[in-house]
């Protein structure tokens, strides 16, 4: 098995020490690439001492999105590694043990290209989502209204995960497997997002190629939801991040015409209003 690990570093010293640590004995693991995006403060220059022939470090000048940085660290392990399966990585992913590098491995097969463990959140674990149409992404965009039905739209039965593996739509991006060739076969991930709707457009591209993603839920790993990504951002700079992936994405992968935008961007403008007296 020659697996790489992508982590993207910003701001998050500490996490980022302690999944490389954790995870730079597993003798599956043959490269781990830290992409630090332009950290603001010490961390890029605190990674560079860390010794490990397994570790590259890549120091971007300029923080051009998370889907840009991805893209560096999973095509220097394509460059690097024979039929390479890559796991891609928030900073602050804890990873119980190596069972579930080669668990996830083993699960990718000639028509599942991608998978993910069970994630555990606090006392409750997430999975995947659906795809929907971009008459469903409208109705989750009216305001008041889509506070009912966004859920009803993303969501599997209660029952779906207890099988012990299910396929998904979309993984859930904070820590995922994905055959090298697949991604490079897609063209890795589209950088016209600078975050948000990674995993949407991921898994459009896989289904035009007719591959499948999948949640194996005999293993998991933890996100502990502290990584300083969007620490320094305000509410309303990250909704309006947010709101322009998804507006990219609605126009280039979800087949929304002139028409179809000009409502998203009303009902944008409505739900915007909230976050003006949010800090």
């Amino acid at each position: 098995m020659n697996i790489g690990f992508v982590i993207v570093n910003y701001n998050d010293l500490t996490n980022t020490k302690k999944l490389i640590h954790s995870i730079e004995e597993y003798q599956t693991i043959k490269k781990i690439v830290v992409v630090d995006n332009n950290s603001t403060d010490t961390s890029c220059r605190e990674l560079k001492k860390i010794r490990s022939e397994k570790l590259t470090i890549i120091a971007n000048k300029d923080n051009k999105g998370y889907a840009y940085a991805l893209n560096q660290g999973a095509k220097l392990i394509n460059s690097e590694l024979d039929n390479a399966y890559i796991c891609i990585s928030n900073s602050d992913i804890c990873i119980p043990n190596e069972e579930v590098i080669i668990t996830m491995a083993k699960t990718i097969d000639k028509n599942i290209k991608c998978v993910m463990p069970k994630i555990k959140e606090g006392d409750t674990f997430k999975y995947g989502w659906k795809l929907t149409t971009k008459y469903d992404d409208l109705l989750a965009n009216i305001p008041f209204f889509n506070r009912f039905y966004r859920d009803k739209f993303l969501s599997y039965s209660a029952n779906y995960f207890q099988q012990e593996k299910a396929y998904v739509d979309v993984i859930y991006g904070c820590f995922f497997m994905i055959e090298g060739s697949t991604l490079a076969s897609i063209d890795y991930f589209d950088e016209n997002t600078f975050l948000y709707y990674e995993e949407n457009i991921l898994a459009r591209k896989l289904d035009e190629i007719n591959k499948y993603s999948m949640v194996n839920t005999t293993v998991y790993a933890e996100h502990i939801h502290d990584a300083s990504i969007g620490t320094n951002m305000s509410l309303k700079k990250k909704y309006k991040i947010y709101k322009k992936s998804q507006l990219y994405y609605e126009r280039h992968y979800n087949k929304a015409n002139i028409f179809d935008i000009i409502l998203f961007k009303i009902f944008y403008y409505i739900n915007l209003i909230p976050y003006v007296f949010k800090k």
